[in-house]
């Protein structure tokens, strides 16, 4: 699913209008109609509606709500509007006068002598500013906005939550934004929606398909993507008859040290779990044992230091070669990794230590082979690349290091964004907050790792192994709940997802 800036979006909107073709007020009802269907899928012990209107369409989409709710149960509908009917024009206006018509909907023209009281068991929906807004509330808007949020009541935002923006919200008003407990969004997901610090104000999101014209989706060109089953689905090879382990791929793993052997084992299995035809994992001579027992299938390869990772030969005999989890960043470790970031010719995927190690050495950034995958979470990123205050300064940072350096970068998070060296970046859709757990990352080290060892390019290993990895931890999810999960879980479930893949 493509994820467009908030400038293309009336570019679509208008191609649709014209090509459909269908009037801008029939496609507005379509949306109220998405928007209805939202608002009444849940039981909701309300007995109120309360919907707040702007002058333009995102005003004018509410007003539509409202009428269309009056036909639906019990509801007592009032309408309040931000500025005098005699602004609206168009699409809103016409709602306006279709709302009125009915004449049992009661509307207020909002002062600030009248901000209404908000009663038990009201459920607000906030049609008040959409996706348009380029800067931040002020005034009676902002007045307006705060006094929702301080209602305590339940709020569903049409579009968009009033008052954010719908990429960058860096110097953005946060006490002018609505908090809302559910946004119904049109088409696409916007940007803002898939950054942390934005998730108070869209509440839980879900995307509402309202018939856009599919022509000028496909040509209407934009770097972001929401990753889906879909998308990749195709790229899973089917294993043939007189396969064998060595069609797909030898691996080294690079992990573990003293105190940090569990980092190992669960890479080590995910990695084999994901379907690779060897894999040699390298530890400290003091963590034979334990990935002996632990992981019977995997070959070991020694260390001659008992306690951390020193060195090793990757020789011609790995298809690819991961480093990092648990391997601490002792000197003897940051020599080793620089050895093998310089002389290693396969692809590689570097997680964890080998970040922070980077991030203590950055010159090393320059010194990285082709077809290289770094892995950070949001604090290994920022080591590396300074701190960032949004999400949206990260991303944009993220987006430059992989099209600088000619990698793949993989910036875990809810939405984990996957930024290739081409520019695009994919946003996965898959996963859950259970998998914020101790190994999960190891875990998808192991995928990826595991892909690229079975010949798939870097690129595409990096999108199916997060695709996969938020699946397995959705399905475990289902069976542990959010709360036990643990990685293993994770990598006990990567079959089953392997599997609904390719169904």
């Amino acid at each position: 699913m493509k994820i467009f800036s908030t400038s293309q979006v009336p570019e679509i909107d208008k191609y649709t209008i014209e090509n459909e073709p269908i009037p801008d007020i029939d496609l507005m009802e379509r949306a109220a109609g998405k928007v209805v269907r939202a608002v009444l899928a849940k039981k909701r012990d309300v007995q109120d509606i309360w919907v707040f209107c702007g002058p333009g369409n995102n005003g004018g989409d509410g007003l539509a709500v409202a009428r269309m709710l009056t036909g639906e149960k019990n509801f007592n509908i009032h309408v309040f509007l931000l500025k005098s009917a005699d602004v609206l024009k168009n699409s809103p206006k016409i709602n306006y006068e279709r709302l009125l018509s009915l004449g049992n909907v009661e509307v207020t023209e909002l002062s600030e002598t009248n901000l209404p009281v908000v009663r038990n068991k009201t459920l607000i929906i906030d049609a008040l500013f959409g996706s348009g807004l380029n800067r931040p509330l002020e005034g009676f808007a902002a007045d307006v906005v705060k006094h929702i949020n301080q209602s305590g009541a339940y709020v569903i935002s049409i579009d968009i939550p009033s008052g954010l923006l719908g990429e960058n919200n860096d110097g953005n008003t946060t006490e002018t934004i609505i908090h809302a407990n559910e946004t119904v969004t049109f088409q696409f997901p916007k940007l803002s929606f898939l950054f942390p610090e934005n998730e108070i104000f869209t509440g839980e999101w879900i995307v509402t398909d309202i018939g856009l014209h599919p022509k000028k989706i496909s040509e209407t060109e934009t770097p972001y993507r929401l990753l889906e089953k879909r998308d990749i689905k195709d790229k899973i090879r089917k294993r043939k008859n007189f396969s064998h382990k060595g069609t797909f791929g030898h691996a080294l793993l690079i992990s573990g040290s003293y105190g940090k052997m569990g980092a190992a084992v669960l890479a080590s299995r995910a990695c084999l779990r994901s379907g690779v035809g060897l894999l040699t994992t390298h530890i400290p001579h003091g963590g034979y044992h334990i990935i002996q027992t632990a992981v019977p299938e995997a070959m070991t390869s020694i260390d001659d230091s008992d306690l951390m990772f020193t060195s090793v030969e990757p020789g011609d005999t790995f298809s690819a070669i991961g480093i990092g989890p648990g391997i601490g960043v002792k000197v003897n470790t940051q020599r080793g990794l620089h050895k093998l970031i310089t002389e290693s010719k396969v692809p590689m995927v570097l997680d964890a230590d080998a970040l922070n190690i980077l991030s203590l050495n950055k010159p090393w950034m320059e010194q990285l082979p082709g077809h290289v995958v770094l892995t950070p979470h949001p604090g290994e990123f920022d080591r590396l690349e300074g701190k960032s205050h949004n999400g949206y300064e990260r991303l944009m940072k993220a987006k430059e290091l992989a099209e600088k350096h000619k990698l793949v970068l993989v910036l875990k998070g809810a939405y984990t964004a996957v930024a290739l060296p081409d520019g695009n970046v994919w946003f996965n859709s898959t996963g859950n907050p259970g998998m914020a757990t101790a190994g999960s990352g190891d875990v998808l080290t192991g995928i990826i790792l595991s892909l690229i060892a079975q010949g798939y390019s870097p690129a595409d290993a990096s999108l199916i192994g997060v695709f996969v990895h938020g699946r397995a931890g959705d399905f475990a999810a289902l069976k542990k709940g959010q709360v036990s999960l643990i990685a293993g879980d994770i990598i006990k479930n990567l079959g089953k997802a392997f599997r609904k893949l390719q169904e």
